[in-house]
Order: structure tokens, then C-alpha cells, then sequence
């Protein structure tokens, strides 16, 4: 039984974080573009590195959430087991999302996001 159930929490908590992780990989351009002043280059590499960050903290926490908590012995408390372990995921994925879209808003203001300066051509 547990082997069966550590499988379906990988399984799950691994299709919701690459569903997640796509998604806001894809809707999140248009934001960060806006905040770079149309500097699409810049955008997609930010764009590019949450994602991989992204997806690196949450499968080291989906891998390391296995070994916690109340093993389960039977087909209720495996239920009890998944709906915690994949709750958990869920929270850290809302958690991440907020996090990341606070600190974009924080630093908005900052120089990397700062209209590109003109560039002049020496006569």
C-alpha cells in the first residue's frame, strides 16, 4: 500500500507543479514584459529563471515532504495521507506565486526595471 501511495503523491504533486509552473510560465509574460517597459529580451529570460527556480524548490519539497507524517496502513488513512501531502504542495505553490508577484510589485521601482535609456550616436 505505500509503495502504491508514495507513487500517486509523486505522480500528483509532480502534474500539478509542471501544470502550474507551465501555466505561469506562459499568462506571466505579458506581466513581466510590461514591467521591463517592453524589453521582451530581459522579460523572457526573468521570465525563464522563475521557472526553473520555480520548479526546483518545489520538487526538492515534494521529495522531501515524502519521508514526513503518519504512514498510512489502510485505503482510508492513504487518502488521508495524499490529501494532506498534495495540500501541502498546493499551499507552497500559492504561497510561491504570491511571494514572487509581491517582490515584482516591491521592485518595480528599481533600475532593472527602469525604461532603457536612449541611446545616442556620436556624430
Amino acid at each position: 500500500m505505500m509503495l502504491w501511495t508514495y507513487l500517486a503523491y509523486v505522480a500528483v504533486s509532480l502534474a500539478v507543479t509542471i501544470w502550474v509552473g507551465r501555466s505561469l510560465h506562459s499568462n506571466g509574460r505579458v506581466f513581466l514584459v510590461e514591467n521591463f517597459h517592453g524589453r521582451e529580451k530581459l522579460a523572457d529570460s526573468v521570465n525563464h529563471l522563475l521557472l526553473v527556480g520555480f520548479y526546483l524548490i518545489n520538487i526538492g519539497f515534494v521529495c522531501l515532504a515524502l519521508r514526513y507524517g503518519d504512514k498510512p496502513t489502510n485505503a482510508v488513512t492513504a487518502v488521508e495521507f495524499l490529501s494532506t501531502k498534495i495540500g501541502l504542495v498546493i499551499v507552497l505553490l500559492g504561497f510561491m506565486h504570491f511571494f514572487n508577484m509581491r517582490m515584482l510589485v516591491r521592485f518595480r521601482g528599481s533600475a532593472l526595471f527602469a525604461p532603457p535609456a536612449p541611446q545616442f550616436k556620436a556624430a
